[in-house]
């Protein structure tokens, strides 16, 4: 058992990472659901998002990677592979690119 100091130093958080943060995508994966709270100006507030689980980590999938992934299905049904590109920050300013992958 470690004591409290050591515990914290070696504690990290879970959190949902990114689609974006994997190299290449197999579009074999199952998708989840998931949600979370957070608390914001004294209130709970419950999020609902789509998730892959690879190795136990769970990264979260955009609806707008699930949308231009859907146009490229339509063209291309035997796509296996894609990766994603994110850029800006924040709500708003976050995008994301879908790129096939041979």
């Amino acid at each position: 058992m470690a004591n409290i100091a050591d515990f914290a130093k070696a504690y990290e958080p879970k959190a949902t990472r990114n689609i974006a943060e994997l190299p290449e995508v197999s579009t074999d994966l199952e998708l989840e659901d998931d949600e979370f709270d957070f608390e914001k100006d004294g209130k709970t507030k419950t999020v609902k998002q789509k998730v892959i689980d690879i190795n136990g980590e769970k990264y979260r999938v955009p609806i707008s990677v699930i949308q231009q992934l859907k146009i490229m299905l339509d063209d291309n049904p035997k796509l296996k592979k894609f990766k994603v590109k994110r850029t800006g920050q924040g709500i708003d300013g976050t995008k994301y690119t879908v790129i096939p992958l041979v």
